[in-house]
This record gives C-alpha cells, sequence and structure tokens, in this order.
C-alpha cells in the first residue's frame, strides 16, 4: 500500500536539495575560476650530453689473423748406416741436448772386422820394418857390387808397396771406427722427441727415419695475412701477438712471397721471444689494421637506441620553435671499436647527437645541451 507524503515533509525536502544544489555550482565555479588565475609554467629543458657528428670516408678496423708456432728448426734423422737396432736410449718427449745418445745398433760385425783389420795392420807394419831393414843392408852392398842392381829395386819397390798397404790398412780401420761411431745416433742439436719411428730389434738403412726432433732453442710464428696488411709489414719491426690469451712481443723476420692458393694468404714468420714455453702446433694470432672505404663518423656506443624491428637510431638535436629538441635519425652500424661505433645514415655533418641516456628521452622533448665544462663536471 503506497504512502503519500505530507506537505510539510515534503516542502523540506526540497528546500534541501535546492540547497545543495546551489552549494555544488558555487565550488565547481570557485576551481574553475582558481585554475583559470593560474598561469602554467613551461618544463625546463633536460640536460643532455652530446656530441658532434664528424663525416669521413673511411674508417680503420682491427683484423685478426691466426697462425701456428713452429720450431725454427725440425728433422727427421736416422743412421748413416745399416744394422739392427739394438737399443732406444730415449722416448717422446724426451728433452735432450746436442750430440746426447738416441738409440744404438748392433756393432758385432764390425767390431770383428774392425779388429781384423787392426791386426792385418800389425801385419803390414812388421812386414814393412823388415822391408825397410833389408833395404837399408842392401844399399852399401848395391854401391860395392855385392849384389846385383835388380837384387836391390826388388827389395826397393817391395818396402813402398808395403807401405801403400800400410794406408789402404790403416784407411779401413779408420772407416770401420767411423762406422761404429755413427752406429750411436745422436742428437744434431738441442731438441724434443717428437715423434719415435723405430723400436728395437728393427732392422734400418742408411737415411731411414728413427726419430722426429723439434728444436728447443728457437721457437717461429707462421701466420697466414691477407696481402692487403702484407705489403704494410715491415720485416726487423716487433708486433703484438696473441698467444693464450697474453700480449706476446714478436719480431717480423720476413714475409713469403707466395701465396697460398686455398687461404689466399702469405706467410709472416715472427721470431718468438726465446723464454717463450710453447708447444709446437699451438695457435697464435696478430691483429693488424685495415683501411675500409666507408662514409660515415664515430658516434658513442651508448647513444644508439634500438629501434622498430632492428632499426638503430639515434637522437639529433633539432631547432624548433619551442627551443632545441631531441629528434629520432635512423643509422647503419658499420663497426664497432671498444666502446665507439662508425655509423651512417640520415646524420648530415655537424649534427649534435645525444651522447648517452637515450633511454630516457623521448622524440620531441625539449633538450639543453650541456657546455663543455659541465659534461666533464657530470662524467
Amino acid at each position: 500500500m503506497n504512502q503519500s507524503i505530507s506537505g510539510p515533509s515534503r516542502r523540506n525536502t526540497l528546500f534541501a536539495l535546492a540547497v545543495a544544489a546551489v552549494g555544488t555550482t558555487t565550488i565547481t565555479a570557485g576551481l574553475h575560476a582558481r585554475v583559470a588565475d593560474e598561469d602554467p609554467k613551461p618544463r625546463a629543458p633536460m640536460p643532455i650530453r652530446s656530441e658532434v657528428y664528424e663525416l669521413a670516408s673511411r674508417y680503420e678496423r682491427e683484423q685478426q689473423f691466426l697462425g701456428l708456432i713452429q720450431a725454427a728448426t725440425q728433422s727427421e734423422i736416422g743412421f748413416e748406416v745399416p744394422g739392427a737396432v739394438a737399443a732406444m736410449l730415449v722416448n717422446e718427449g724426451d728433452a735432450v741436448d746436442a750430440g746426447a745418445p738416441l738409440a744404438k745398433l748392433d756393432t758385432q760385425a764390425l767390431d770383428a772386422r774392425r779388429d781384423a783389420a787392426a791386426s792385418t795392420l800389425e801385419q803390414i807394419r812388421a812386414e814393412l820394418e823388415l822391408a825397410r831393414a833389408r833395404t837399408a843392408r842392401q844399399a852399401p852392398l848395391k854401391d860395392s857390387g855385392a849384389i846385383s842392381e835388380q837384387t836391390f829395386d826388388d827389395t826397393r819397390l817391395t818396402e813402398k808397396a808395403l807401405e801403400s798397404r800400410l794406408n789402404s790398412a790403416q784407411a779401413q780401420l779408420r772407416a770401420l771406427e767411423i762406422d761404429i761411431e755413427k752406429s750411436t745416433l745422436r742428437a744434431p742439436y738441442a731438441a724434443r722427441i717428437a715423434r719415435r719411428l723405430l723400436d728395437r730389434g728393427a732392422v734400418t738403412q742408411p737415411g731411414t727415419p728413427v726419430f722426429t726432433l723439434v728444436a728447443t732453442a728457437e721457437r717461429e710464428a707462421h701466420i697466414g695475412v691477407a696481402v692487403e696488411q702484407a705489403d704494410a709489414l715491415e720485416p726487423g719491426r716487433e708486433y703484438p701477438l696473441n698467444w693464450r690469451g697474453e700480449t706476446v712481443m714478436a719480431k717480423l723476420r720476413a714475409v713469403r712471397p707466395d701465396v697460398n692458393p686455398v687461404s689466399m694468404t702469405t706467410a709472416a714468420i715472427f721470431e718468438l721471444p726465446p723464454a717463450l714455453e710453447a708447444f709446437d702446433g699451438e695457435p697464435v694470432t696478430v691483429s693488424l689494421p685495415r683501411t675500409v672505404a666507408a662514409k660515415g663518423g664515430w658516434l658513442p656506443l651508448s647513444a644508439l637506441l634500438e629501434g622498430d624491428r632492428g632499426v638503430w637510431t639515434v637522437l639529433a638535436l633539432r631547432e624548433e620553435d619551442e627551443g632545441t629538441v631531441a629528434q629520432r635519425e635512423a643509422v647503419e652500424v658499420l663497426h664497432i671499436s671498444g666502446d665507439r661505433v662508425y655509423v651512417r645514415g640520415t646524420l648530415n655533418a655537424g649534427d649534435q647527437v645525444v651522447a648517452d641516456g637515450v633511454h630516457r628521452i623521448a622524440p620531441g622533448t625539449r633538450v639543453r645541451p650541456l657546455d663543455s665544462e659541465e659534461q666533464l663536471a657530470r662524467r
């Protein structure tokens, strides 16, 4: 059942609503008036560090070339005489001094032949001594006519023949002694045994390789270098090489005059320091400057901002009615060197570019480039 509102209560309700409406209107009008009275203050330009984009026609980049460390002397050695290997005195990896014995052949047959040659030599010496004595006795007899001249000539010529046989026997004995000496294989220089190619009991012929030796006294780096860079190398000058993550100064000894048909490089040979304890075949690199012809300019790496679809951009300073503002310009990165980049794009020579803090600056933002003293103070 609906209940009607009495007359006095209805009048009170309408009066309260009217008062509330008047109050709301008054407050709103006051707020609008207050906002209208206050003038908006423009935001101060953002201070930024900038750098001038200077146009260039080329840039230099470091190019690395790989090579290997090699012994200055490496050779395969063997016996100069035939025979059976009686003893192997060293193993792979052993370091040996010059003249150190490495292996020996069985010399029993040579020893027997040497003993026989020595006996023959003694026999010839005895016969020669007798012939000389006979010649000495017959000389006065020939002068007195006691013996014929034919008999004396026979004695004298027998002495000369024995002298010739003596020389031949002595030479044969020396040859056998040399063969016995050569039956011991010795290191021709201070080296390390890289490979042992024969074992005990093997029969070898003259020139058959027995060991591969790698000299320990000197090391060289053979590095394949592009022909363009090789032309600028100076023999006798020292260059920094990278070995095991360390920098080693090495003198360039020579550049080979031929080009490898596979790598299309030529070998640069560097003399390594004697104290360098490197293994034969270890990798080593050299970094050489290379000039690349390309228009562009250098900027700090911190000036780059990655844009849409992998496009790199920078913020260039442009003068507009409201002041200096930052605007995006697209660039292409050609080379990175440390914290610097060589770029080209829509920038003009002499443009000022925001050097850092680009992620907190929106395009169109008013900026104020710092002077040199302020930039130093902010670093």
